[in-house]
């Protein structure tokens, strides 16, 4: 089975980094809101650059001066299966068996849009309408860590 990886990322605004394992490389979106359980909200995510499969596993801190500078948490890590469709048409369809996120999924291209994307929770039996997302890291730790490297 496939994974993916949630980062929580506390760079110059806290946002979230979906990564699906496809074609050899980590395919990625930032998630501004980070994901959620209820289908009602329909979450942007943001297609960003290819990562190399190693990075599924980085916690840490990107250095001050580099690209996505602050302190990476994983939020959330699995397997996956990839239902349906590719990110070549546009609309994504996959399962996730995380420790927080479970069941079906759809990444949708925006029309008329290069990078953005919606990510959707699909009402699946794993839904959880009242879901609040909850960060790993207060702002505090995650300044306080970025200080010490």
């Amino acid at each position: 089975m496939a994974v993916f990886v949630v980062h929580e990322h506390h760079a110059s605004h806290l946002h979230f980094d979906l990564r699906l394992e496809m074609g050899g490389v980590l395919k990625s979106w930032a998630v501004p809101k980070g994901p959620s359980m209820n289908p009602a909200e329909k979450r942007l995510a943001i297609a960003v650059e290819d990562h190399a499969l190693e990075y599924g596993s980085f916690e840490g801190v990107i250095p001050e001066g580099r690209y996505g500078a602050g302190a990476v948490a994983i939020w959330d890590r699995g397997g996956f299966e990839l239902k349906g469709g590719g990110t070549d048409e546009g609309m994504l369809e996959f399962i996730l068996s995380g420790k927080k996120l479970k069941g079906a999924f759809v990444l949708a291209r925006m029309s008329g849009k290069h990078k953005e994307w919606l990510l959707i929770k699909k009402k699946d039996g794993y839904e959880e309408p009242g879901f609040k997302l909850k960060t790993i890291l207060t702002p505090a730790e995650a300044k306080k860590l970025s200080a010490m490297k």
